[in-house]
């Protein structure tokens, strides 16, 4: 059995300010999630299914055109779960379209709340950290093309760790 997940990485230079300021604020898990926006949530897979789940990722792949995404602000998933995180203002379609052709057939797994992209910045971390988080990136702005996503692999000594990239190939309807 492995663990992965999918997503879309934050790209330079926002993806290392992120990291840093998660870091800075003493999140836990800061070291071992690298800002992303998640399309499949971690889920447990049979070793002898990574070829089929490669060929199922390369299949979203090419179904989906590269989109723009437009992180601007915070918002919060409080009192419902202890999460700051950047919302999108533009992208949010893409996401959902991408994250239903990944999220089925072998990824098809259930969530527990209802698909919302977002990029956390702070989780669990006490009310005090999540208000600090909530305050400082209030003003966070970011715009860059969603052209590729990454499938990940957890490991215990360093947890998420970026396997393959899988490039968006269709054509943008005008």
């Amino acid at each position: 059995m492995r663990t992965i997940g999918v997503a879309i990485p934050i790209p330079e230079p926002w993806g290392e300010q992120l990291q840093a300021f998660r870091e800075e604020l003493g999140d836990p898990m800061a070291g071992h999630i690298p800002p992303h926006i998640t399309l499949v949530p971690p889920v447990d897979l049979a070793g002898d299914l990574a070829d089929e789940v490669l060929t199922h990722l390369e299949s979203a792949a090419a179904a989906v055109a590269p989109f723009e995404v437009h992180l601007r602000g915070t918002a919060t998933f409080r009192p419902l779960s202890p999460v700051v995180f950047l919302a999108l203002a533009e992208g949010i379609s893409g996401c959902e379209q991408l994250e239903r052709r990944v999220r089925s057939g072998l990824l098809g797994v259930d969530l527990n709340y209802p698909y919302h992209p977002h990029v956390t910045v702070a989780h669990e971390v006490g009310d005090e950290l999540l208000d600090r988080a909530f305050d400082e990136l209030a003003g966070f702005e970011a715009r860059f093309t969603v052209d590729s996503f990454t499938v990940y692999v957890h490991t215990e000594a360093d947890g998420w760790v970026p396997g393959r990239t899988f490039t968006l190939q269709a054509v943008p309807s005008r």
